[in-house]
């Protein structure tokens, strides 16, 4: 469960969902991510490090360069709980559309 906190903590800021948007076409540096934020390279980096924390992305060594990875993982065990859930909503409505066509049915007796 502290796996499923902290990818929920990563995803509330939304400069590290957009870096994870733009990692999803493919790996970058850090300049690279940096580039079309209005903000410093340090600041990206402390934004990269929630993010690899949680297990949102990895890092890999090429050269001179440390391109970040998109990681799926976490991000998949997060949809798995939300769909659980909403499976289990989902059900609940089905229960009160029924109720209601119940009820609709009652009255519509009762009007004749």
């Amino acid at each position: 469960m502290q796996n499923l906190d902290s990818t929920f903590a990563a995803l509330a800021d939304s400069t590290r969902r957009a870096i994870l948007m733009r990692l999803a076409k493919g790996d970058l540096t850090v300049m690279e991510l940096a580039k079309p934020f209005n903000m410093s390279q340090p600041a990206i980096s402390r934004h990269l490090k929630v993010l690899e924390e949680a297990g949102l992305i990895s890092t890999t060594i090429r050269a001179q360069e440390r391109p970040r990875r998109l990681e799926t993982t976490q991000l998949k065990k997060a949809t798995d709980w939300i769909e659980k859930y909403r499976q289990m909503w989902e059900k609940r409505y089905q229960v009160l559309d029924g109720l209601l066509e119940e009820l609709q049915t009652m009255q519509i007796k009762g009007d004749q």
